[in-house]
């Protein structure tokens, strides 16, 4: 069988080589700019080969949907974002709300936000999945178990330079504006300064309201677009190479679940890509222990 990993290999060893040897030319500093694009390019090459991706050393942005389970699913989501909240703290990153859609009981419908730090979307990447939750509902005055769903999303952090690696035409978005839910005051609220960006080949979508002004929001949800549309380019690839191609939209529903958080009969979280079994649920929830699930994911 034809082994791509081992072609892939091949193909960025030969890249490095070959950018070694420019390096190693008498007029290879003359122009400064351009052996530093050189210099930056062996050290993503050389990172790449030793397994991290191109943006593992970024910053992330992440979001959390509610799916089936209604106040149950939304309740869920709120637990998700207080236990990566906790592994946040513990890392010394710091956190910024980009959008989030409460409910009335402390839920979110959904939320997304930047973890900023060295190498987060690299640690926090295999999070991307859906999220399953068995346990005694609180929102049922009968107390039956319920089995709620809420789906992460992780993309690294893009700034503008990097909008080379990814072009997006005009003609294939949809532009709207509102009135911003969040912090900033009256100027925010009166003004349609809120940005909700549709990508029309994809239908990815992406919603932004932290910033004071309509342009700065519009700028940082086209950013946060062409990270989700690496992020979905990054995973086409990935199933091509292991010919387990799905469909394109990824349903929050039982059949795809990375994780399973029960609480009722019994507690346990258990990774179903790993195999990892945590019987401390508390200590993953409430504090935000992650890194078993994190370093048996990476040495997958």
């Amino acid at each position: 069988m034809f082994d791509t990993k081992s072609q892939d290999k091949d193909d960025l060893q030969q890249r490095i080589k070959d950018l070694e040897e420019k390096m190693s030319q008498p007029d290879f500093w003359q122009i400064k700019e351009k052996a530093q694009v050189i210099i930056r390019e062996i050290s993503s090459l050389k990172e790449e080969l030793l397994g991290f991706s191109k943006y593992d050393k970024r910053s992330a942005i992440i979001t959390i949907f509610s799916g089936a389970g209604g106040d149950d699913a939304e309740d869920f989501s709120a637990m998700l974002f207080n236990m990566y909240l906790k592994f946040i703290e513990n890392n010394g990153w710091k956190i910024f709300i980009l959008h989030q859609h409460k409910n009335d009981h402390g839920g979110y419908r959904n939320l997304t936000f930047e973890v900023e730090g060295k190498t987060v979307y690299g640690i926090l990447k295999n999070e991307s999945g859906v999220h399953r939750l068995v346990r005694l509902s609180p929102f049922n005055a009968k107390k039956q178990r319920h089995t709620s769903f809420s789906m992460v999303e992780v993309v690294p952090k893009l700034e503008h330079n990097d909008e080379q690696d990814l072009v997006i035409s005009e003609d294939d978005l949809r532009i709207e504006f509102s009135r911003s839910s969040g912090p900033g005051g009256q100027n925010v609220n009166k003004r349609e300064t809120a940005v909700r960006i549709v990508h029309i080949p994809t239908n990815i979508a992406v919603h932004v309201e932290s910033e004071r002004t309509q342009e700065k929001n519009r700028d940082k949800a086209l950013t946060l677009l062409r990270a989700k549309l690496y992020r979905k380019n990054e995973e086409d690839q990935k199933r091509q190479k292991e010919s387990m191609y799905i469909s394109k939209t990824t349903e929050i529903e039982w059949g795809n679940q990375i994780r399973s958080y029960v609480l009722h009969p019994y507690k346990m979280i258990k990774d179903h890509r790993t195999k990892v079994e945590v019987k401390d649920v508390e200590s993953v929830l409430e504090d935000g222990k992650l890194e078993e699930f994190i370093k048996a994911e990476r040495d997958l």
